[in-house]
């Protein structure tokens, strides 16, 4: 791997057409500026996955309802979204 300043070569296929755009309309200057305006918002969006997913898990640990056996889970499941019963192909 090369310096963190080596240039890269990606081909951005039909996507060239939302960063050619950005560029037409004056928001960015250039294909760098929309690279990593996207690349930062790729990570904030992450950031804020992983934060939702730690908190549903805190939630799930302080929950004080007795926990579900897994086959009553899927049961349940199966019932509100009319799946037809484990074991049956569909």
């Amino acid at each position: 791997m090369g310096s963190p300043y080596d240039p890269i070569q990606v081909d951005l296929g039909v996507t060239r057409r939302i960063v050619d755009e950005r560029i037409q309309s004056g928001t960015y200057a250039n294909a760098d500026e929309v690279i990593r305006a996207g690349l930062l918002a790729l990570e904030r969006e992450e950031a804020a996955t992983r934060q939702w997913l730690v908190d549903l898990a805190e939630e799930a640990l302080v929950d004080p309802r007795p926990a579900m056996p897994a086959g009553q889970v899927f049961r349940e499941l199966r019932e509100r979204h009319a799946l037809p019963p484990a074991g049956i192909e569909w």
